[in-house]
């Protein structure tokens, strides 16, 4: 009788986790809708790195193909800017750094194969804090790169976003092409 008993509360606690969770608003985290002329696209990053391989990844799980050059029949997707600065935020009464920011900046662009632009240049700015540890400067250097990683899934994160959100609104997010000068 009380296998049955276990059987039927760890079902009811199931359930009412399962009730919880969908009640609070949690889904889990979807691939991005992109915008119509984004199955193809080239990837331009200004310091490449893990931005750039993480920006493909999650691209590529949207149903989009990365291509290695740029070509009427996909769309190029610049990243004209990839910094990270680290910023002191509080020194204390000896004159030492207690707490730190690490601070990420990102400008991008999305142009279709034919030169319209999909979602013209846009900045996205973050930033983490942590305090600093005078007795334990290896751990610093641990900190700021984790944290780093941890700003560019998150960038990653929001430049889907703001594609998902062009594609739900191309007419806000499109504009044309500027005329080439000199003509």
């Amino acid at each position: 009788m009380i296998p049955i008993l276990s059987r039927s509360l760890r079902t009811a606690l199931v359930l009412a986790a399962v009730a919880l969770v969908s009640g609070c608003g949690f889904h889990l985290r979807q691939t991005a809708a992109l915008p119509p002329g984004m199955k193809k696209i080239h990837l331009t990053v200004a310091a490449g790195g893990l931005l750039e391989r993480e920006l493909s990844r999650a691209l590529s799980n949207s149903n989009a193909e990365i291509v290695d050059h740029a070509s009427v029949d996909a769309a190029d997707l610049t990243i004209t800017a990839n910094t990270f600065r680290t910023d002191s935020l509080t020194v204390s009464g000896t004159a030492r750094v207690t707490e730190y920011a690490v601070r990420y900046h990102v400008d991008f662009n999305v142009r279709a194969g034919d030169g319209t632009v999909i979602v013209p240049t846009q900045s996205v700015d973050m930033s983490r804090e942590f305090s600093y540890d005078a007795t334990n400067t290896i751990g610093t250097a641990s900190q700021t790169e984790e944290l780093q990683r941890s700003l560019v899934g998150d960038m990653v994160q929001s430049i889907l976003f703001r594609l998902e959100a062009a594609g739900a609104h191309p007419a806000a997010a499109a504009t044309p092409a500027p005329a080439p000068s000199g003509t």
